[in-house]
């Protein structure tokens, strides 16, 4: 028990470093940078949320080190933690701390004026971590944090089990259509219908897969 509270500790502070080193960056060009910075950006590419420079140089590491530490706290402190994949562990716990490292300096330098097509990026990032979820999903056994967490799911080991196996193979493919739908953002339906499509197959589906599962058990 010791030895695991030293472990959780050393995460904690490391992922939390890895958070906050966009800070560095920040302060080095952070008297280039333009008053209003974009943090946001259509199917398209274009800019449709802006924030003051000191909130992105500044504010962001912070959001993302508390977002970090309350993911992290979850899962430390889930009572069946050791049930879920210790791939999918590793997984959730360095997904925020990547995105900070890889998110936060893109859009500095874009507000800097460096080409960078964010369109292409994010859905790459989000496409990779679909994949990677899926596909140790199907080896996570029941717990509070990283699943599917229904009901039914909660309450049945082989609604888990059953549930999360289709589920791995529809994020993959998810994952796989985000990634190859990335090129071809510069038709915003196109990309509108493969989000939805994307979005459909991996969160709905799932809940409807689950829940039929439930009620054909229930019945017998």
């Amino acid at each position: 028990m010791k030895h695991e509270k030293i472990n959780n500790t050393a995460m904690l502070i490391l992922s939390s470093i890895v958070c906050l080193l966009p800070l560095i960056l920040s302060a080095l060009v952070y008297s280039d940078l333009p008053e209003q910075i974009a943090i946001q950006w259509s199917s398209t590419g274009e800019a449709v949320n802006y924030v003051p420079k000191a909130v992105a140089a500044f504010g962001l590491p912070l959001v993302f080190t508390a977002a970090n530490l309350i993911s992290k706290i979850r899962l430390m402190n889930d009572p069946k933690r050791e049930s879920a994949s210790s791939a999918m562990r590793k997984i959730y716990m360095w997904l925020i701390p990547s995105i900070s490292l890889i998110l936060i300096p893109v859009a500095l330098f874009i507000a800097l004026g460096v080409n960078i097509p964010i369109t292409v990026i994010a859905p790459v990032i989000i496409g990779i971590a679909f994949i990677l979820f899926g596909n140790y999903l199907p080896k996570n056994r029941q717990n509070y944090v990283i699943g599917v967490k229904l009901p039914w799911t909660l309450n049945n080991a082989d609604n888990w089990n059953k549930t999360h196996r289709m589920a791995g193979y529809l994020w993959i493919l998810g994952g796989i259509a985000l990634i190859s739908g990335s090129f071809f953002t510069y038709q915003s339906s196109a990309w509108l219908i493969i989000s939805a499509i994307v979005l459909v197959s991996v969160i709905i589906l799932p809940f409807i897969y689950s829940f039929l599962l439930y009620k054909m058990s229930w019945e017998k």
